[in-house]
């Protein structure tokens, strides 16, 4: 039985974050498409988005690895994401993440990727 390299598996790693990536912005679009659809005729198709979605996590839990959406919590510059829009804001602003562009992944060893997000001005 012959082991893989370091680079092998890195490239092995990197194939399997894009295709999560990947698969997480193509569920988001399924996920804005069920919301369109009556409730009768939505049920299967939310199983199977439901089901989609657990086999993506446990894929990437296999690697050691996790998808992390930080929407709706207060945004702090120190966040894994690069924020698009931060210079729409103020200093003073008090920002919440609206919308995950792009998801954190993490990794046993700590952050894999950084993820995307889309601010927005919290309501006080």
């Amino acid at each position: 039985m012959t082991s893989e390299s370091p680079s092998s598996q890195n490239r092995a790693v990197n194939a399997l974050v894009d295709l999560s990536v990947e698969s997480w912005r193509f569920s988001r679009l399924f996920s804005r498409l069920l919301s369109k659809l009556d409730a009768g005729e939505g049920t299967r198709y939310v199983n199977q988005y439901r089901y989609y979605i657990k086999r993506v996590e446990e894929s990437l839990g296999a690697a050691g690895l996790r998808l992390v959406n930080v929407e709706g919590q207060a945004y702090d510059p120190g966040i894994a994401a690069t924020a698009l829009n931060l210079g729409d804001f103020g200093p003073d602003d008090v920002l919440l993440v609206d919308q995950m562009i792009e998801p954190i992944i993490m990794g046993a060893e700590g952050l894999v990727r950084a993820g995307t997000v889309m601010l927005r001005k919290a309501e006080l």
